[in-house]
């Protein structure tokens, strides 16, 4: 591997890192909550893409590509946890108080280890990351080179891209929210996310049937 080649193959994890996706608006409803739950997320799914990532190393992911049966559901699965998260949120904000009033307390779910589980299980749940691995990974890569350690070099520069910009998405988020100050605003976002949480849940869920 050369230096070229990493920084290239870091530069189209940036790319895809920034595109935004269901990691993206999880990592924005937790950073509304406080910036260390979202920093949790971002955690969460950093460790979901080396997971898949040594999955690949060691040859467990290609098996996902033998067996159609095994991806539509594991496909269809993270579709519907995607939508669970969603609905829980909308269900939540829809027990709020008025807009007058003071915004109650997070409820007892939100924390660092749920925050860090959901972006967990997002990630594994997306196979599409492992087919990342699987189709992507090995082009950056010399002939012959395409060993367990040489691809888990690049799952860890990929997970370290994910990782810092979605702390800076959890940062943004929580900052925006100590500033504004305005439940209104608050709600509204919590509201978005959660809504597109749950449409891209049904999205991915629609096109895996």
């Amino acid at each position: 591997m050369t230096v070229a080649g990493l920084l290239a193959f870091a530069g189209l994890c940036l790319v895809l890192a920034i595109t935004p996706g269901p990691d993206t608006f999880l990592v924005l409803r937790w950073g509304l909550s406080s910036v260390r739950d979202g920093m949790a997320s971002a955690a969460g799914s950093g460790a979901g893409s080396l997971l898949w990532a040594a999955t690949v190393a060691f040859g467990l992911s290609a098996f996902l590509q033998r067996s159609a049966a095994t991806f539509t559901t594991l496909k269809i699965a993270g579709g519907l946890y995607l939508l669970y998260l969603g609905v829980t949120g909308l269900r939540y904000r829809a027990r709020r108080h008025g807009p007058d009033e003071e915004p109650p307390r997070e409820p007892a779910a939100a924390g660092v280890g749920p925050a860090l589980r959901s972006g967990l299980l997002s990630c594994l749940l997306n196979p599409k990351v492992g087919l990342f691995f699987l189709a992507v990974v090995p082009q950056f890569l010399p002939a012959g080179d395409v060993t367990p350690f040489s691809i888990m070099v690049l799952g860890v520069i990929d997970a370290v891209v994910a990782f810092v910009w979605l702390a800076l998405v959890a940062v943004a988020a929580a900052r925006a929210a100590a500033w504004l100050r305005r439940p209104a605003v608050t709600q509204g976002l919590h509201w978005t996310s959660s809504a597109l949480l749950a449409l891209l849940g049904l999205g991915v869920v629609a096109a895996a049937i």
